[in-house]
């Protein structure tokens, strides 16, 4: 059966939680597209955490991050967005999430977020 789209982070028990460690996850293969172009907007994201009591289910994040596909955001916007969600889902110890856009118009766009 073939997956779709979904908002929905799940959140899974951290087999460790008595550990402080890091966890990354990356993909290259991001889109979303301008609000006020319509066009495709392509990044890599990278979710660096330090979990808490639990942690992020992988294909969980692969659909919600499909979700934006067709959706009209700024960089700025869905980086920090990604970023609440996840902090929602998981209550992670500390938490980075980072998009690094390709070049549109001539400039590059790398957008960060750091929460404790």
């Amino acid at each position: 059966m073939p997956s779709s789209p979904s908002r929905e982070l799940v959140a899974i028990p951290n087999p460790h939680p008595h550990r402080e460690y890091e966890v990354r996850c990356e993909t290259p293969e991001f889109t979303c597209v301008c609000p006020m172009t319509g066009q495709p907007d392509f990044a890599t994201v990278t979710i660096t955490y330090v979990p808490g009591e639990a942690i992020v289910e992988l294909k969980s994040l692969k659909l919600y991050l499909w979700s934006y596909r067709q959706e009209g955001a700024f960089h700025e916007d869905v980086t920090n967005r990604i970023a609440d969600d996840l902090m929602d889902a998981i209550t992670p110890r500390r938490l980075s999430v980072k998009t690094d856009w390709l070049v549109r118009g001539g400039i590059h766009t790398v957008v960060e977020v750091n929460l404790p």
